[in-house]
């Protein structure tokens, strides 16, 4: 009979999560020459670095205890009914959305649609919010999300900034713009000799400003024209942006149409939970003559191979990180996942739907406003779409109570004023509750007020077009029709749920359905962000958890979780450095040093802090070229601020000199910043805070779970060494000081998904964790071993071996066959896999990265995959298949291509379908064949086509 302790760990969570069984580990490492795990990691990791003593995390569990212990926390949590607003708002997620986008991993185990015959759902249900953004908004073009409102505005202040004619270094912004988003424009600002100047709009004319935001409706809740104020600001030279509320669009005047050149916002009330601020996608849109400016992914529309309508990334050398040190922006992400369900909430709802709903929100405001007045509550502003600010005087504080009291939360201004803001959920009853409130002895009734209730909109600002004309806001209203539309479009696409994805550099490991339950719960998603502190003391709790092990498994000494994405985390690292320098007295200090083989976010994140690029050389081998990091470091001592080297490197080894590069930094005064982009090669087995980093982000999208969405949410935490601590960023709303500021417009930034990373570290435990990397190495070193003979392993480390990604140089391949890292990665899609990462960090190769989730079954598929296709390259090195028709240019071949009547290629139907016979029972097909990338950018179109072109 088996001991408790094995049957124990069958159920253990570990046991689902890595991949291979210890079995086939054991036979993976026998067939690398290796007795046992132990042995293997010892020779790929540094001994000088590793780590002597296990994570303090305690012991795995399984999935059950866990999420019952994370239950318990929830329940700590009270869920309001909360009339706060200030760009977050209750909505109602419809259940065909909630089900079959948020809560499935077709739609967010996906990753960014850089391979888009594979992507086309999810090109399409961005192509319908970019759409939806521009009906609402005016403009030309939009991008397919940002990281939140505050971010939005900032990238629209230094679009502003490089766009406009005007030479002034002064930035307005309007007094009634949202609190947050002034603190994340203050922050993106200070380094770059911004000046912001807060004021009333009318005073405009006394500045010289470049660019001015204006919000709509105000933070006040009263709609004002600005057009007056906006023509003014053209007449300067300077651009305008405008933050509108995107529910009011529907019954509002375009910001276009006022007269504005950016506009910018959030659409979390379009069906996406408040959860505590986020993840919510934002939104940014401009005038065509700014397309070169915008910030983030613009989804377009080409061709494909056979000449149909296919969707693409627009402009991908537009992609900020491509642009390093030159670069106006470090976004490399968006919030696909969240952009994907507001689009799919104007899908489900139309035009109309919409409008009923903008209509029934303002309608209860006025009658909410009507009933005030006749209760001699002074309402301040006259014009409203759904917020109300109301005199209180010195009952302010005992009405706020009271509110609390009864399960309401009502926003403070100041001392004598309040703030009432209604959204999709209010009721009927609700606006009677808020009377008795301000009133204990009101009977007042909706029935009575609502004959008399007059609109808040001032008619001058009424919308007057139509919006949203397109069908596909017009055809799938019914469930039916709406199931079936999201089933057609996850169709269409390639995800974790159906093969490996093995990009290297992106950590696309399973996201277990455990951790993904709690993300729903109300007691998580239902939270105001601005909520009270003694209603939030579950999701508190939980941060604080999420922060001790996040140290516990880096070696730092304190975390911020406010960074939603990694490239945030990068610039509040950033910040912490500079104002540690400042905060000494070292002004000077202001090099940053970048090995040449960085991703592009790290330059582009230096130079966004003020501070001056200098490249570092990488050696024959890829690591970082010592001498001339001592010869770099000599010459800029007394300028020098930091060092941004990524660990593993960029190239998947671990480098034997990392302590040395750290001790060069350290001995000319300088900081290490280490990149957690590949923390998945090293948790358990060494910490970047004890080997000499200073601080890091981490990806907590793909070291720690949290999907990646097609592209987005992700979390980006900062992690630094004691003496930074009080430099990570803080936040209006929670009154916590700090010299950096907010990096994001919510106090912690994407906080409703931090249960995913809290549930897999609670499961995986100290052991596990250090498993988990353990088997990331040896799948890694596996393939490696597999495709050696085939094709060349460009980098490893000491004795030959890779970290937890290996980068395949083709070439040799192309010199010999004329076949490109292009036709490798199309005709992986006909073998049912995702592409590896192209032609980074070197042009030409394919770098690879399988984590610790798949099972030596997947890693055999994919690597019989790769040899099958080396043996396809060789016919055309042969001479068999000619270079201008073979399965690989062509590639990928669609089911219609190849059922079509008429064959007339040099190879096969059966190769092209069936390169391998596995492939008969299970096939996924490309919906679309080759997309010309170069048709799209001559052709630029960025809104969904007429259905005549689909035809």
């Amino acid at each position: 009979m088996k001991s408790l302790a094995e049957l124990n760990y069958s159920n253990e969570f570990v046991y689902r999560h890595i991949g291979p069984s210890i079995e086939d580990q054991q036979g993976m490492l026998g067939e690398m020459g290796y007795a046992d795990m132990d042995s293997f990691i010892a020779a790929v990791v540094p001994g000088s670095i590793r780590s002597t003593q296990p994570l303090a995390l305690g012991a795995s569990c399984t999935e059950q205890q866990a999420l019952a212990e994370l239950k318990a926390i929830a329940g700590k949590n009270r869920v309001m009914k909360s009339f706060i607003g200030q760009g977050y708002y209750n909505c109602f997620t419809p259940n065909v959305i909630l089900r079959n986008v948020l809560e499935n991993p077709a739609w967010y185990t996906a990753y960014t649609p850089y391979q888009p015959e594979i992507s086309q759902g999810r090109l399409e249900a961005l192509l319908n919010f970019q759409t939806m953004i521009t009906d609402l908004t005016g403009m030309d073009l939009a991008s397919a999300s940002l990281l939140d409102e505050g971010t939005a505005a900032a990238e629209a202040m230094t679009l502003c900034m490089r766009m406009a004619k005007s030479k002034g270094r002064t930035f307005f912004v309007d007094q009634q713009c949202l609190p947050q988003t002034l603190a994340v424009i203050q922050t993106r600002s200070e380094p770059l000799d911004i000046d912001v100047v807060v004021g009333d709009p009318a005073t405009l004319g006394e500045h010289d400003c470049f660019g001015v935001l204006l919000q709509y409706p105000g933070a006040d809740g009263a709609v004002r024209d600005f057009s007056d104020v906006i023509g003014q600001a053209h007449d300067n030279k300077a651009l305008v942006v405008m933050a509108a509320d995107i529910l009011s669009l529907l019954l509002l005047k375009s910001p276009a149409e006022l007269g504005a050149d950016v506009a910018i916002g959030s659409t979390q009330r379009f069906g996406v939970p408040l959860g505590f601020g986020g993840p919510h996608a934002a939104y940014m849109a401009t005038r065509d003559n700014f397309k070169r400016s915008l910030p983030g992914r613009l989804v377009g529309v080409s061709v494909d191979s056979r000449g149909k309508p296919a969707f693409r990334l627009a402009l991908q050398t537009r992609e900020q990180h491509i642009r390093r040190e030159k670069a106006t922006s470090n976004i490399c992400t968006a919030q696909v996942l969240l952009a994907v369900m507001a689009s799919m909430f104007a899908v489900y709802h139309g035009p109309q739907g919409l409008k009923r709903i903008a209509e029934r929100v303002h309608c209860l405001t006025a009658i909410l406003a009507k009933g005030f007045e006749s209760l001699d509550v002074k309402v301040l502003n006259d014009s409203f779409f759904d917020t109300l600010t109301l005199e209180t005087g010195t009952n302010t504080a005992a009405v706020h109570g009271a509110a609390a009291s009864r399960g309401v939360n009502l926003r403070v201004i100041n001392d004598t004023c309040l703030g009432i803001s209604l959204d999709e959920t209010t009721t009927a009853e609700d606006v009677e509750t808020l009377w008795q409130l301000l009133d204990a002895n009101s009977f007042l009734t909706v029935a009575e007020v609502e004959p008399s209730a007059a609109s808040g909109l001032p008619e001058a600002l009424l919308r007057t077009n139509e919006v949203l004309t397109h069908p596909v806001f017009n055809q799938y209203h019914s469930e039916t029709e709406m199931l079936r539309y999201l089933r057609s479009l996850a169709d269409k696409d390639l995800a974790l749920d159906r093969a490996m994805i093995p990009l290297g550099s992106c950590t696309m490991k399973l996201n277990a359905t455990a951790e993904m339950l709690p993300v729903t719960w109300p007691e998580f998603g239902a939270i105001h962000p601005f909520a009270p502190e003694d209603q939030t003391q579950g999701y508190r709790q939980m941060i604080g958890e999420v922060e001790a092990m996040l140290c516990a498994a880096t070696g730092y000494d304190a975390v911020s979780l406010q960074p939603n994405a990694g490239s945030q985390g990068e610039y509040a690292g950033l910040l912490a450095i500079r104002a540690y320098h400042e905060g000494r007295g070292d002004h000077e200090r202001n090099i940053c040093l970048i090995p040449s083989s960085a991703h592009g976010t790290n330059p582009a994140s230096a130079q966004m802090c003020g501070m001056k690029v200098v490249v570092v050389a990488c050696d024959d081998n890829g690591n970082v070229d010592l001498d001339d990091l001592r010869t770099k470091a000599e010459q800029y001592s007394d300028q020098l601020a930091a060092i941004m080297v990524t660990y593993p490197s960029t190239h998947g080894v671990f480098e034997e000199g990392i302590t040395e590069i750290c001790e060069i930094i350290h001995g000319h005064g300088g900081q290490v910043y280490i990149d957690g982009a590949n923390l998945n090669a090293m948790v358990g087995l060494c910490q970047p805070g004890q080997f000499g980093g200073d601080v890091s982000h981490l990806n907590l999208h793909k070291t720690f779970c949290i999907p990646h969405g097609g592209g987005g949410p992700g979390v980006g935490p900062v992690a630094v060494k004691q003496h930074l601590a009080a430099y990570l960023p803080g936040h209006v709303s929670n009154g916590k000081a700090s010299p950096v500021g907010a990096v994001s417009a919510a106090p912690w930034g994407s906080a409703s998904i931090l249960p995913i990373t809290w549930m897999y570290i609670r499961m995986m435990g100290a052991e596990g964790l250090k498993q988990a990397t353990e088997g990331a190495i040896l799948n890694a070193n596996y393939v490696a071993h597999r495709l050696k003979d085939a094709y060349p392993i460009l980098y490893t480390g000491a004795n030959d071996r890779v970290a937890h990604e290996c980068i395949v140089d083709l070439a040799a391949i192309k010199e010999a066959s004329g076949i490109t890292v292009d036709d490798v990665a199309k005709r992986l899609i006909d073998y049912g896999f995702h592409a590896p990462t192209m032609s980074f960090p070197v042009p030409g190769t394919l770098m690879i990265e399988p984590t610790e989730s798949e099972s030596r079954e997947e890693l055999d598929r994919f690597c019989d995959a790769m040899l099958q296709i080396r043996e396809e390259i060789a016919a055309v090195e042969r001479g068999e298949y000619p270079l201008e028709d073979n399965p690989l240019c062509h590639a990928p071949h669609a089911a219609e291509t190849v059922t079509a009547d008429d064959w007339q290629r040099s190879y096969p139907r059966e190769l092209a379908a069936y390169p391998l016979a596995s492939l008969r029972e299970t096939k996924y097909w490309s919906p679309v064949g080759r997309i010309d990338n170069v048709y799209g950018d001559r052709n630029l179109v960025c809104a969904c086509l007429p259905v005549s072109d689909y035809l």
